[in-house]
């Protein structure tokens, strides 16, 4: 077929185009996931080598570092015997020599080059006994048409070792991508922007852009390029959200809660364990506002650990449930689920509401009753794991979901849940993990946004302390002055993901150190780990809630869902090995009462930069929007935000972190758009609107008739 005349020549299979075939094509879909000439077209160099310039070999200094030179290859042997062969060249231009080295593909070298014959060498310099040589040099023999340097910065591009090894490497791929790139013509790659934000923030056309990332004349080109791509992706992304999130204001019916009853008034006035702060009443007043607009709410709640999120879900619940609604509260462990279903039924023991846990391990008989109390009404609250997303899970009436510790939950997720009604349920998702403005405006725009920014009255914060290994024993002394005045510890050991056997061993020496220090009958120990059934699970933990140990030593399991008022100490084995999230939700643990309390971090004695940072950080504050903030910028994004499957933040080129002010522009230009023409539909909008209705992919974007 002639690929020229195609109607999207880049939705063409990469197969089709010249010096691929299937072969290659099989390659490239497995390797780098390139199917298409698109794909190809977004696959970007990593870096572009200057081989616009020859130089002179007599221009070569001590300081030079990669230089391109041409010449006559005026001599060329192999010499030495077996492990140490190597095939050594001598290059002369009219300035002097240079000695050219090879230490592998010999016989291949042999056969390619000949002496007397004009070459372009490329590589990096190095000295050898005083002289200049450049090893394994890149070799490019001289013909009519090439006399000189090339008029483009060389790029090369990310390959794998399978890729290389099948003459697909970083250069070849290079190749492939400067013929496609002979095959486009403007009209192949159109323009998505409005004139107006080409010229308001002086950006190339996207034609230009392609080509001069992949091949520019020169290094200002190739910036001008790559900002023009990087402010698409952000302004696309930010546009998206905008989208998604205008709808709903707009058109996404809703139940309505549009009273204030009696289960709300009497829990407030009764039964509040403790006065409310002024973040928690700002909160509760924004989720009523959203609830009685009879659109759907989707809302954000993000609190530091601690910032009481639990009392507001549950005053939300109470007042779906006066308005005639059920509720369901989803949590991503049995833990963490179980947790919430103590703490809700506590505090609402005394009121005639009706809540069950549901997780995997809920025992037949009982899941039955659950289901067919839900089926019929009778069952106000449910709180339990994945397991509320199964289809065998109805709802009679379901008005509100709550979904705790939303990064664990993909987008898919949260719409089975939303499915489980008509019109759709009130969505609350939670966060103890505080998310970076950034993160928040890239991965979560979709959601409207709350923050309860203020801890209640009473609670101290944590002294935070580093020490070595070599300083055991006087972190165990410590620990013990706490423990004999009646206090609680954890002692937390690290999950490494490659080797849980690894883990197990760890944390069973750990425990038998620990048991060292303090041995029974005078201290008692509860241990907690991944390889447990969940009940011997259950009843260590309660053995600790309840007061019966004095020490919890455990994996990570308890980064949330353990609230434990007595216990005072947090010790965090090997903690370089965490995540500062990780380490700020641990820290959380403790705290909780009103004594003092501690969080002790032990490390070894050599640590990296990064993991010196995040400890430096962790000792130093207890904010969690800077700890965020600092984790976002130590680790980028795509460990931060999880398992979100939002697809949001696969960014080709854009980093959240160091092209925030570009995204602050494209968060402007896009909200702007969207005010003054929320359905893109003006002349000028209207290829952009074009551009997203050809995007595939997730079914979230399918929003634009």
């Amino acid at each position: 077929m002639n690929l020229a005349q195609t109607a999207d020549i880049l939705s063409s299979p990469v197969e089709y185009l010249k010096g691929v075939g299937p072969q290659r094509a099989d390659l490239l879909k497995k390797e780098l996931n390139v199917f298409t000439f698109n794909d190809l077209l977004n696959h970007f160099p990593y870096r572009h080598v200057d081989k616009t310039r020859v130089s002179l070999i007599g221009e070569i200094t001590p300081d030079t570092d990669y230089i391109q030179v041409s010449g006559v290859l005026v001599s060329f042997e192999v010499v030495g015997m077996k492990a140490g062969r190597r095939a050594v060249g001598q290059l002369k231009d009219q300035s002097g020599f240079l000695e050219l080295a090879w230490f592998q593909g010999l016989n291949w070298v042999q056969k390619t080059l000949t002496i007397g014959a004009s070459y372009l060498v490329y590589g990096k310099v190095s000295f050898f006994q005083g002289k200049p040589q450049i090893i394994h040099p890149e070799m490019e023999l001289m013909t009519g048409e090439k006399q000189d340097g090339k008029n483009y910065l060389e790029p090369i591009y990310p390959a794998t070792e399978k890729l290389k090894a099948r003459g697909l490497g970083g250069r070849q791929i290079g190749k492939l991508t400067f013929a496609l790139l002979h095959l486009l013509r403007e009209k192949d790659i159109p323009e998505n922007l409005p004139e107006k934000i080409l010229s308001a923030l002086n950006l190339i056309g996207r034609y230009q852009a392609y080509r001069n990332i992949h091949f520019p004349p020169d290094v200002n080109l190739y910036d001008q390029a790559v900002k023009r791509l990087k402010f698409e992706e952000l302004f696309i992304a930010q546009l998206r959200m905008g989208l998604l999130k205008s709808k709903r204001h707009r058109f996404s019916k809703g139940v309505l809660f549009d009273k204030v009853g009696e289960l709300f008034n009497t829990f407030y006035s009764h039964y509040l364990p403790f006065e409310l702060t002024g973040a928690q009443k700002r909160v509760i007043k924004e989720i009523r506002a959203d609830t009685a607009k009879g659109l759907q709410m989707n809302r954000l709640l993000q609190g530091d650990v601690g910032s009481g999120k639990t009392i507001v879900a549950v005053m939300i619940m109470l007042l779906a449930i006066d308005n005639g609604f059920q509720c369901c509260l989803m949590a991503p462990t049995e833990i963490l689920a179980q947790q919430h279903f103590n703490t809700i039924s506590k505090l609402l023991g005394r009121m005639d509401v009706t809540v069950q846990l549901l997780t995997g391990s809920t025992k037949t008989t009982l899941r039955k009753k659950i289901l067919d109390d839900l089926a019929e009404g009778k069952l106000n609250i449910l709180i339990g794991t994945h397991a509320v997303i199964e289809k065998a899970v109805q709802f009679k009436d379901l008005g509100l979901v709550i979904i705790d510790e939303q990064h664990r939950f993909g987008v898919e997720q949260r719409a089975k849940l939303w499915e489980k009604a008509e019109p759709y349920p009130h969505i609350l998702v939670m966060t103890a993990t505080p998310i970076p403005r950034t993160l928040a405006m890239t991965a979560y725009g979709d959601l409207d946004y709350s923050v309860i920014d203020e801890l209640p009255p009473g609670r101290k914060p944590v002294i935070t302390v580093h020490r070595y290994e070599n300083h055991r024993s006087s972190v165990m002394n410590f620990l013990r002055t706490e423990i004999d005045k009646g206090r609680q510890a954890y002692i937390i050991f690290p999950l490494i993901e490659e080797s849980e056997k690894l883990d197990y061993e760890n944390l069973m020496k750990g425990y038998e150190n620990v048991k060292a220090y303090f041995p029974e009958p005078k201290y008692w120990i509860s241990m907690v780990h991944g390889r447990q059934p969940a009940q011997q699970k259950e009843i260590n933990m309660q053995r600790f809630v309840n007061g019966d140990t004095q020490i919890m030593v455990s994996t990570t399991v308890v980064e949330v869902g353990v609230d434990v008022p007595n216990a005072t100490v947090m010790i965090i084995e090997s903690s370089e090995k965490f995540g500062l999230s990780q380490l700020h939700q641990l820290r959380g643990r403790v705290g909780r009462g009103s004594e003092k309390s501690y969080c002790i971090l032990l490390s070894s004695v050599k640590l990296g930069n990064d993991a010196r940072e995040r400890i430096k950080t962790m000792v130093s504050t207890s904010n969690g929007f800077e700890i965020a903030e600092k984790d976002l910028e130590l680790r980028g994004p795509g460990d931060i935000e999880g398992t979100r499957q939002s697809g949001i933040l696969n960014f080709k080129l854009a980093s959240i972190v160091n092209d925030r002010p570009l995204l602050e522009v494209a968060r402007q230009m896009s909200e702007d758009l969207l005010e003054n023409d929320p359905d893109l539909n003006s002349a000028e909008n209207l290829q952009l609107k074009n551009f997203l209705k050809s995007q595939k992919g997730n079914r979230i974007w399918s929003i634009i008739s």
